[in-house]
């Protein structure tokens, strides 16, 4: 029998508390009229919600379903799910994965970054509650309540350190979670989203169902990223014959065969000369593997909105 109490965190001040790896296997979780508080889910659940919470740093691992914020103010978080809600919120900074649109209601002063954190059950906690690494869309927020004039959210500074929001757990039980918030060693490749592009060329590279699939993408991101250039969004999801048609053009027929495998994972570069670079690190590096680049600078915007454009509809964005 399963004891509610074991899975929630009720009327807390001042204290330092969480849940290791494994512990919530999938629950339901509850979090209310905390303050001042250190709160740590280390682990998978099916929806969180966060009521009337002030001054308090939150780590929430993969939500399979929602988590919603309501009435809370003044709190720091680091948040993977797949739908994120606020509702009467006030300065809530957000390092987020999202796999939808993020949703703002009736709530100020919120600011998100994108979400950074490793340690190692982490990657099955993402399986386990059957969200892809690749499909973050946490800059993309929408805001029900706007108000003229007003802007009720904005990003987190580029460089902004996830510890200096949410530091590690100081308590004896919960430093046994092996933590690295190194943006290099993220589970969630780390992507620009919505900032503003440092140059006017892009470049769309996608992998193909298979073994390798994710730790391909991840190997390019590392090479490019290497080199300078940036990661601006990444996207997994899957392609039928016409789609490939929309999304690869003349090029379709050499990929379609591939499609039956599963879904696609698509990365978007950004940089001057990444069309090049892209091109010459997946001949050096991925010789037996068959990816998609684009072919030059002046196709490779067109390749990035004909995939991001069908993505979306696929995704009901």
């Amino acid at each position: 029998q399963i004891d509610p109490k074991d899975y929630m965190f009720s009327g807390l001040k001042d204290e330092t508390v969480g849940r290791l790896p494994g512990k919530v296997a999938g629950q339901q979780f509850v979090i209310q009229d905390c303050e001042n508080c250190k709160i740590y889910i280390f682990d998978n659940s099916a929806t969180i919600t966060i009521d009337d919470c002030v001054n308090c740093q939150i780590f929430l691992g993969p939500i399979k379903g929602s988590v919603f914020f309501r009435d809370c103010k003044d709190c720091k978080c680091i948040v993977a799910c797949q739908q994120f809600r606020t509702r009467d919120c006030r300065k809530l900074d957000v390092f987020l994965c999202c796999a939808t649109q993020p949703i703002i209601e009736s709530s100020t002063g919120m600011k998100f970054g994108c979400f950074q954190y490793y340690y190692p059950e982490l990657a099955l906690q993402f399986k386990d509650a059957g969200l892809s690494i690749f499909n973050n869309t946490w800059s993309n927020i929408h805001d029900f309540t706007p108000v003229s004039g007003e802007n009720n959210w904005g990003l987190l500074p580029e460089n902004a350190v996830v510890q200096d929001y949410v530091p590690l757990p100081s308590s004896e039980e919960l430093k046994a979670v092996r933590i690295s918030t190194d943006a290099t060693r993220s589970i969630i490749p780390v992507t620009r989203g919505q900032r503003q592009k440092n140059s006017d060329e892009s470049c769309l590279a996608v992998f193909f169902a298979g073994d390798y699939t994710t730790a391909n993408a991840r190997k390019l991101i590392d090479e490019m990223t290497g080199k300078g250039f940036q990661l601006v969004q990444t996207k997994e999801v899957s392609m039928k014959a016409e789609d490939a048609h929309r999304v690869f053009q003349q090029c379709a027929p050499e990929f379609i065969s591939l499609l039956e495998k599963g879904p696609v994972v698509a990365l978007e570069f950004n940089g001057d000369g990444a069309v090049e670079g892209c091109q010459s690190t997946v001949n050096d590096v991925f010789s037996g593997t068959k990816v998609f680049v684009s072919e030059s600078k002046a196709s490779a915007s067109q390749d990035v909105d004909n995939f991001y454009n069908f993505a979306d509809m696929q995704m009901g964005m």
